[in-house]
């Protein structure tokens, strides 16, 4: 059976827990046993080396040298990590190394909660397979990221919200990557629970998660 650690907190505005309770239940339906925890000290204990799959959803706050070192040696040696928005994209500001594991991380959301959309770029990709570009309202995530990403779905700036040179900006919305021989995977939609009532959202998150997790 494949094995899950949910790690939840942090700003609680994009309500860790309920997301976490979200992740769990699909978790489970899906066969993997799953460990749920509300402290990162968890992140520096060895037994992490033997999960199949570490969620984090963690907005801001801190984290220990020893834990984000541990955290980033377990995946470099192949445990999945998969998340969504904050919770993964804006964890632990201070932590360059857990931001270079991800891939990206959150600099803006201007306008805040806007109506934007998520373009599909890889159709073809196991992930977004039967999924078309779709309308979405939330904060559109203005992120720095890793160019070796493999992105699959992007959003397009208007320039109507923050400065005008951002007009015409294509950013990654869903992308994954390698690590070591960990896989990664990360998605900026789900500013809060309800987000994961759209299908596509949800779809596209949950097999993500899926395919990060080590067999």
């Amino acid at each position: 059976m494949r094995s899950a650690l949910i790690v939840y907190g942090g700003w609680e505005g994009h309500e860790p827990a309920e997301c976490a309770a979200i992740y769990r239940r699909w978790l489970h339906e899906d066969g993997f046993s799953v460990r749920m925890e509300t402290e990162t000290k968890v992140f520096a204990d060895p037994s992490i080396h033997e999960l199949s799959l570490i969620v984090p959803i963690f907005t801001m706050s801190t984290i220990e040298k020893d834990e984000v070192t541990n955290l980033v040696k377990a995946v470099e040696g192949g445990v999945g990590i998969a998340g969504h928005h904050g919770g993964m994209g804006d964890a632990f500001r201070q932590a360059v190394e857990y931001q270079f594991m991800v891939g990206g991380q959150w600099v803006a959301h201007p306008g805040n909660i806007i109506d934007y959309t998520v373009d599909v770029v890889k159709p073809d990709d196991p992930i977004m397979q039967g999924i078309r570009s779709f309308p979405y309202h939330s904060e559109q995530y203005y992120m720095h990221v890793d160019p070796s990403n493999e992105v699959l779905a992007t959003t397009t700036f208007s320039g109507e919200y923050g400065p005008a040179s951002i007009r015409g900006t294509v950013m990654p919305v869903v992308w994954k990557r390698q690590f070591g021989q960990g896989r990664v995977f990360y998605s900026s939609l789900g500013h809060q629970a309800k987000e994961f009532d759209v299908p596509e959202m949800a779809t596209i998150l949950r097999r993500g998660i899926n395919w990060a997790a080590r067999a």
